[in-house]
């Protein structure tokens, strides 16, 4: 254990690109790192580079160490990893138990309660590379944090000691917290693939250079104005360009080898109706030009009546926000 007050004894499993960056974080606030567990090429790779000097152990070997063990494992491993651990009497009383899940809140820790264990959770919301450039990131980041109330300002310490934020999460909020997460950055890099392969299959040598800087200037947009930035011709109610899109789409999904681009038309018809549908709310289009654009990403290129699906009926009021 370690003996300097104030400072932990920390023990890492899961030495994946969450797991190494949180441990050098917390080594450089102080804490001594007493054990990690690696076993890929990767995860030892990256334990050398970013915890080096500190033995890689067995998980065991680590919770019979560690004051702190950090959980830093896949969402769907770490039941099992803490109800085994607790099954052959690892956890000990008093010991801080942390997961990185944003899924799971403290409830998937009971067993290492049981045992007597103060357990937390603590999400960091950003995207690891598994590199030293993360921990320059980390003053920038937040973490969602789960805890019982009398441990919140532990879990609330340890982010503030590693440079970030923290933002208390109530425990049966953390699924719907994480899904907010996911959407926005795992969906982000599906959409940038796709804008890029579009791009790259026309012959453009370097699509990252044309999308960069509008990216760049779109997602700032967003995160400084909202939905109040929502532009382009959808939230224009330009419907001969969305139809024009459409039909493109299509014809470029059918024409792909191996039917890789299948997914594209999808996604854009997917993400222009939700567009559509808050740019409608916040009064940027009509009802008429909600239905329109309806129409035009549904494939029916004609004019649209009163008759069409989702019109206003006689006598009711158009659709309402």
């Amino acid at each position: 254990m370690n003996s300097k007050p104030g400072r932990l004894g920390i023990g890492i499993i899961g030495a994946g690109r969450v797991g190494a960056v949180l441990g050098a974080a917390l080594r450089a606030a102080g804490h001594a790192v007493v054990g990690v567990s690696a076993v890929s090429a990767d995860s030892l790779e990256r334990a050398a580079n970013l915890l080096p000097g500190v033995p890689v152990l067995d998980i065991p070997e680590i919770v019979e160490r560690a004051e702190l063990v950090l959980l830093a494992v896949p969402d769907d491993v770490l039941p099992d990893l803490v109800g085994g651990l607790a099954a052959t009497g690892a956890w000990q009383q008093g010991q801080l138990v942390a997961h990185t899940s944003g899924r799971h809140g403290t409830g998937v820790l009971a067993p290492a309660r049981a045992a007597g264990a103060i357990v937390l959770a603590l999400h960091p919301a950003m995207t690891f590379t598994g590199l030293t450039l993360d921990l320059a990131r980390l003053p920038d980041c937040s973490f969602g944090v789960s805890a019982d109330p009398a441990m919140l300002p532990i879990a609330q310490a340890l982010v503030v000691e590693m440079g970030a934020e923290p933002v208390v999460i109530a425990e049966g909020d953390r699924v719907l917290y994480h899904a907010a997460l996911a959407h926005a950055s795992n969906h982000l890099g599906t959409l940038v693939a796709q804008s890029a392969q579009l791009l790259a299959d026309l012959g453009l040598d370097a699509p990252e250079r044309v999308l960069g800087p509008l990216l760049r200037a779109a997602l700032e947009n967003a995160l400084a104005s909202g939905e109040a930035a929502l532009t382009g011709p959808v939230a224009r109610g330009d419907v001969s360009t969305v139809t024009a899109h459409v039909e493109a789409l299509h014809d470029y999904g059918r024409s792909a080898d191996g039917g890789r681009a299948a997914d594209i038309p999808a996604a854009y018809v997917a993400m222009a109706a939700a567009t559509a549908e808050r740019a409608f709310r916040r009064g940027k289009l009509s009802n008429g030009q909600l239905l329109d654009i309806t129409t035009a990403l549904a494939g029916v290129t004609g004019p649209v009546t009163d008759n069409a699906p989702g019109a206003a009926a006689p006598g009711k009021e158009p659709h309402q926000p």
